[in-house]
């Protein structure tokens, strides 16, 4: 299936372009392209680029052309690089090849326009940026791929951080000669940063992350004039992090962005939607109970429309300056992207659910319609129904979420159900999944119950306070409570269930193993194991200790998995990627090894090339192949099969 990745509207509203992943003719990887999509239904989506290394992160420039990122080589270069780097590229609006525009020694991975001004991201090694280029092959042939830190993080994610750090240029349109150096003193400031720029070009709103002793930081928002690169200061805290998504309003008056409050031990982070004033940093709005993932600005000015997490749903809320948030858009979707058009009528987004992938739709500012647009994606069938579903905890809080029913299933053909915990611990079952897709389990014939326990988002901060502190015990009671509501159901086996979860959602899967038998089998996929161990050993220490304290104290005792592995006799599936820096892989080496130490009978999925989820091709087909083996033995009684993918 291709994937509708993003959606971007011409400044004029009379274009929409989007990136679309799709398989590769090999079938071992992923390509990127860039598409039209027609703003109106009786048109069709078509494309726009063919290259085989892609493209990504596609912005309008003022007079229509697209700026793209991509690592095509040049074809009007008299000497080709023995390895492309991504640079940018430009799209005639009025048709022609694409061009090359700018580039960087170490690449280009990012882009905004704010009139004639184009801002960009670019990975740069410390020192003379004449002799840059120079240095890095000089580096590539000797051979060396030590990185000397002297500050904290080293890893994010999947990627090491180093020898280059993140910095900002500015050029001019057209031809976006000699980009300007922004931010040479940046260092680690502009780690994975989200910054918009003003409308007139004059300065770029980002944020710009402050090392604090301690391994500690902190983020604050900063406007840096384009043309000087004068940096100063629009939002700061000692106790509050100021993040994206960040959008600069059409007037150029006022910037939205995201204040997280510093967690502790004792209370969880708040989020809170702020607006302020671009030329003096003084606060214009501010809007709690909203966890932004899409902040744009309405054409007139006047307010911003917000995708936020809402009880297992991401609606659209239109947030006066001043006023409160009002839900726009209405139903079980999600949406994001959000493109509001240039004559303050409609909102183009990409709209998807649990059960519909994302694609194009324009939503009347005026009512509400939602209108389907031609997609680049056919729509997918799905096979079997999504119900919602609620149970009461046994503090009283209701718990909800959604049951992906198999088709057939009945009284008289109850489903083996599958708890699929999900991840974060802040985060919400209300989104299309390409990695963990519910609907490949339904078509084997399992019901699959995705719950929203305990901090959960969009339910509102008691939610999220619940379980503060309080991982293993106040989430298993929830998922418990919610497994018992749907065990009950005519139409599901409970006797025939498992319980699989990744991430925060695989600490879970360990704690449930150790905890209780009612599982016939549990898959625990990039999973917590010994919190000691993980707190000093994962990418983002700061913002682990932050809530559990230092490594060692009654918290992690109480809370560790690996304390009840006497427990447990649940058959495991062990899932993990070596090039995962979130949960590092030493959390499955020692579950792995505590598991054959104490005789459970166990299976480890490992995987050298992946990280925090499972992305290729093959690997994603081996992925659910193995799972489902594991679970037709254990949990159908079916004769353990060595999937051949493994095999």
């Amino acid at each position: 299936m291709p994937r509708v990745l993003s959606l971007r509207l011409s400044p004029d509203g009379t274009r929409l372009i989007s990136v679309v992943q799709a398989l590769g003719p090999d079938g071992k990887s992923f390509g990127t392209s860039l598409w039209a999509v027609p703003v109106e239904p009786d048109a069709e989506a078509y494309r726009l680029t063919r290259s085989a290394k892609g493209e990504t992160g596609a912005e309008f420039a003022p007079d229509g052309d697209v700026l793209f990122v991509s690592r095509r080589p040049d074809p009007t270069a008299k000497d080709q690089p023995e390895d492309e780097v991504p640079a940018l590229w430009v799209l005639p609006a009025r048709g022609g090849e694409a061009r090359r525009v700018a580039e960087r020694p170490g690449g280009i991975h990012g882009l905004q326009v704010g009139g004639e001004t184009v801002v960009f991201a670019a990975d740069v090694l410390d020192g003379d940026a004449e002799t840059e280029g120079d240095r890095r092959k000089a580096r590539k042939d000797a051979g060396v791929s030590a990185i000397l830190h002297e500050g904290y993080p080293i890893r994010f994610w999947d990627h090491d951080l180093g020898p280059g750090r993140t910095r900002l240029f500015a050029a001019r349109l057209p031809g976006l000669a000699e980009p300007r150096d922004l931010t040479p003193d940046a260092g680690g400031a502009l780690l994975e940063a989200s910054f918009a720029v003003t409308p007139d070009g004059a300065e770029v709103v980002t944020t710009w992350r402050v090392e604090l002793p301690a391994g500690r930081s902190r983020a604050e928002l900063v406007a840096i004039g384009t043309a000087t690169g004068e940096r100063r200061v629009l939002a700061s805290s000692e106790d509050h992090d100021f993040s994206g998504p960040l959008a600069v309003s059409p007037d150029g008056r006022y910037a939205a962005f995201m204040k997280e409050s510093h967690s502790t031990e004792e209370l969880p982070p708040e989020f809170t939607l702020m607006i302020v004033e671009v030329a003096t940093g003084e606060v214009a709005a501010s809007a709690g109970g909203l966890i932004p993932s899409a902040v744009v600005w309405a054409a007139d000015s006047a307010s911003v429309f917000v995708a936020s997490d809402h009880f297992g749903r991401r609606p659209i809320f239109r947030v006066p300056v001043g006023g409160d948030p009002e839900r726009l858009t209405p139903g079980d979707d999600s949406y994001l992207h959000l493109c509001p058009s240039p004559d303050g009528r409609y909102v183009y987004a990409l709209r998807s659910s649990l059960d519909a992938a994302p694609a194009p739709v324009r939503i009347a500012l005026d009512g509400g319609e939602v209108t389907e647009l031609p997609s680049p994606a056919p729509a997918l069938e799905i096979p079997g129904t999504l119900t919602e579903v609620t149970a009461v905890a046994d503090d009283g809080m209701e718990i909800r979420g959604w049951l992906a029913l198999p088709p057939g299933a009945s009284a008289g053909n109850p489903a083996p159900l599958l708890l699929w915990v999900h991840g974060g611990p802040l985060a919400s079952w209300n989104d299309w999944m390409w990695r963990w897709n519910p609907w490949i389990m339904a078509e084997h014939g399992y019901a699959v119950l995705m719950p929203d326990p305990c901090m959960s988002t969009g339910y509102g901060q008691e939610m999220i306070r619940r379980g503060w502190g309080d991982w293993g015990p106040r989430t298993h009671a929830d998922l418990m409570a919610i497994t018992d509501a749907c065990v009950a159901r005519p139409d599901v086996d409970a006797e025939r269930t498992a319980v699989m979860g990744g991430s925060f959602g695989g600490y879970m899967a360990n704690w449930i193993a150790g905890h209780t038998d009612r599982f016939k089998a549990v898959v625990t996929h990039a999973s917590l194991w010994n919190l000691d161990q993980f707190a000093g050993t994962t990418d983002s220490s700061m913002y682990w200790q932050r809530e559990f304290g230092e490594p060692g104290s009654d918290r992690y005792r109480a809370l560790s998995p690996h304390h009840s592995l006497e427990e447990i006799s649940t058959p495991m599936l062990v899932i993990h990627g070596d090039k995962d820096y979130r949960v590092p892989i030493g959390e499955a080496l020692r579950l792995w090894w505590d598991l054959r130490r104490s005789s459970v009978e166990s299976k480890f999925l490992y995987f050298p090339d992946e990280n925090h989820w499972i992305l290729k091709p093959g690997n994603t087909v081996a992925w659910y192949e193995t799972i489902l083996a594991f679970l037709a033995q254990h949990v159908l009684g079916e004769e353990w099969k060595r999937p051949e993918s493994v095999a």
